[in-house]
């Protein structure tokens, strides 16, 4: 008798964003320059806060660390992804697809308990600022940081192992341009009842803890901003918070919309232009979105650029 989560299927055919071959090369360059974009705004995100002192503080190292989050999940794909816009079969190997998403959704789970330990961190830092440095020292913000990796790794591989005891004996077709779990759901041969039900519970309690978590923190940030007589104090906690406001709304609703719905109103088409977003967009709005509204990022790029050498 077979094993039952034996595998037959050796690798998986990845049909990517569209078979319209005018319109591979304009994604190619589009998304090319995105990814550029994504790597160097994040990376340049981590070393300017390194080499700028008056940047080390526990909102820019939480910051530094979502940079770095982004750069790695953002290239657990792109690379892939851009290379089979010129191939004729774009094919992914079994061990290799799900070796993809573990990284994957490691990294963007990591990402979501990032954004509510920013949220706790920004609640400290302005409701309760005279106990502020006492309570966010760098041994809490080290355990705030690894127990979010923590967190990235039990969920990625919870999911990952329920991939691994399924079957898939065809067909290896999948309606993406990557791994992602939804679609391997549809080609498994076998019961997936219960790998649903996992990612829709895992989701949603994850997405509803964490959401929770910022909803709290920014309710007692409103009441200590409305509390401030300084009219400076207030518009940077405003504009410090409207940063994190924004990544933490872009983040939760493309993802909320993928993951977080019964599988019967699940739809591959709009969940490849929701991924999009979330996987290459988000990554490269985020360096913008903290560095644009953020008048220490600002000044300290300025520095940066004016020590830059001159070679007159």
């Amino acid at each position: 008798m077979a094993k039952e989560n034996s595998t037959v299927v050796t690798e998986f055919l990845l049909l990517g964003l569209t078979d319209r071959a005018e319109l591979k090369v304009f994604l190619f360059m589009l998304f090319l320059v995105i990814y550029i974009i994504s790597l160097v705004g994040n990376l340049g995100m981590i070393v300017l806060i390194q080499i700028t002192p008056k940047l080390h503080t526990p909102m820019y190292f939480f910051l530094s660390c979502l940079s770095f989050v982004d750069a790695c999940y953002c290239s657990a794909f792109a690379p892939k992804m851009l290379a089979d816009f010129f191939e004729e079969k774009a094919t992914i190997s079994y061990t290799a697809c799900l070796v993809q998403y573990f990284i994957f959704a490691d990294f963007i789970t990591t990402e979501v308990f990032f954004l509510a330990v920013m949220a706790y961190d920004r609640y400290m830092a302005i409701a309760n600022p005279l106990i502020y440095m006492v309570v966010m020292t760098k041994r809490m913000c080290a355990i705030l940081v690894i127990g979010s990796c923590i967190g990235g790794i039990i969920n990625s591989l919870t999911h990952t192992i329920g991939l691994v005891r399924l079957s898939f004996c065809g067909p290896n077709v999948i309606s993406h341009f990557f791994c992602d779990v939804p679609p391997l759901l549809k080609l498994s041969c076998s019961d997936s009842s219960r790998n649903e039900l996992l990612l829709l519970i895992f989701s949603g309690v994850i997405a509803m803890m964490t959401f929770l978590i910022v909803i709290i923190s920014y309710f007692f940030i409103v009441v200590a901003i409305l509390r401030m007589r300084s009219a400076a104090g207030t518009r940077k906690a405003f504009s410090t918070c409207a940063s994190h406001l924004t990544a933490v709304t872009l983040l939760y609703g493309s993802i909320s919309f993928s993951y977080i719905q019964p599988s019967s109103h699940y739809s591959l088409e709009q969940e490849k232009v929701v991924s999009v977003f979330y996987t290459l967009v988000i990554p490269m709005l985020n360096p913008l979105i903290y560095s644009l509204r953020n008048k220490e990022v600002k000044d300290a790029v300025k520095r940066v650029m004016d020590m830059r050498p001159s070679f007159c």
